[in-house]
């Protein structure tokens, strides 16, 4: 028998804290309202709320002075979400993201905002580009490559011509499940999924579902929608789509790579301060000719800046034309790297700065 004494004590002691929590909590909420203030008092005409290095920062400091018994990432993630919510009395972000509803970009949007955000889903990631170039967002979320399946090439190509800056990236780890409405999944005749997702889970469906049809559709939110109104489909999609469409999950991480991650990025008008961490990511061509991306590359190992990656992409200005997507450990106003990029773009043919953000915290 537990001691009813001592787990009353101990549970008086986590109502008191509790009440500690929330009325801190509270605090900081009316502290962020008072930064809001400042904020329209000093330029009502140009306000900035959400501050991505301001946030990194303080995610980076949770972690690092965490104690336990909590995770540190854990415990950012508490973070996050009352910062999102303190944001929110501030100025309550519309997030735009490619859709529908349930997909991994939007688990990307709410894992970088948190869950006080509006999050709207379009049909492409062209869709998102123009609406946030429209102002009718406030930032968007693409998905720009996969740890399997590599670059999502659309992405690249359509900053090639748009205004907006990276803001931000987000990591996700992908698990995929299996979906469905029956009881014995077994006995499912069509396993429904986005291309990629069949792709990712071929071994783990030819162990268990070999006699099933695979049916590749537009997303894993719609394999789960078509397999919410048929009983003998099963889709692969997340846990976000079982929720929404009252889905089972009969099977979890079913995915064949473990460490099976994807890159999204977060798009807008704003250019993010210094944060201490962070990436730059760069637009660059140079002529078709013998050692031409090596003397357009030399700049940043003179000053020592590493690079992280690299894909090149025809410029569709002529034939066998390239641009290069480069990626480089450190913010343009870092003083190495602005060295490095004024050497730069006197080699470059083009040298067009798509972002200086923090790296991904969560």
């Amino acid at each position: 028998m537990p001691d009813n004494d001592k787990l009353r004590e101990i549970r008086e002691q986590i109502d008191s804290l509790d009440e500690q929590i929330q009325r801190l909590i509270n605090e900081r909420a009316a502290c962020a309202q008072q930064v809001a203030r400042i904020k329209l008092e000093t330029d009502p005409q140009d306000t900035t709320f959400y501050r991505p290095e301001r946030e990194a920062v303080v995610l980076r400091t949770v972690k690092s002075r965490n104690g336990g018994p909590l995770g540190g990432e854990e415990m950012a993630r508490l973070f996050r979400e009352i910062m999102s919510a303190c944001l929110a009395l501030e100025k309550p972000l519309n997030i735009a993201f490619l859709g529908p509803e349930g997909t991994f970009t939007q688990a990307a949007a709410l894992k970088h905002f948190g869950h006080s955000v509006t999050t709207t889903p379009f049909g492409s990631i062209a869709d998102v580009f123009r609406e946030v170039e429209a102002g009718s967002f406030d930032y968007g979320v693409v998905p720009v490559e996969n740890s399997t399946e590599g670059v999502v090439s659309h992405t690249l190509d359509l900053f090639m011509n748009s205004p907006l800056a990276i803001s931000g990236e987000v990591i996700l780890r992908i698990h995929h499940n299996l979906l469905g409405r029956q009881s014995d999944w077994h006995k499912a005749k069509t396993v429904y999924s986005h291309q990629q997702s069949l792709a990712q889970c071929r071994r783990w469906l030819d162990q268990n579902l070999l006699h099933a049809q695979r049916v590749a559709v537009g997303s894993n939110a719609e394999a789960a929608r078509l397999a919410a109104g048929d009983e003998t489909s099963v889709a692969i999609a997340s846990t976000e789509a079982a929720a929404l469409h009252k889905l089972s999950v009969h099977a979890a991480n079913i995915e064949d790579e473990p460490g099976n991650t994807t890159r999204f990025l977060v798009i807008g008008k704003q250019q993010p301060g210094v944060s201490g961490d962070d990436k730059t990511s760069l637009l660059l061509s140079t002529k078709n000719e013998a050692g031409g991306l090596h003397r357009l590359l030399a700049p940043l190992a003179e000053h020592g800046i590493s690079m992280t990656r690299i894909e090149s992409r025809p410029s569709r200005r002529g034939v066998w034309d390239y641009v290069f997507f480069v990626d480089i450990v450190g913010h343009k106003n870092d003083p190495q790297v602005a060295a490095a990029l004024k050497n730069l773009e006197s080699e470059a043919g083009m040298c067009k700065i798509l972002g200086s953000y923090p790296s991904a915290v969560l």
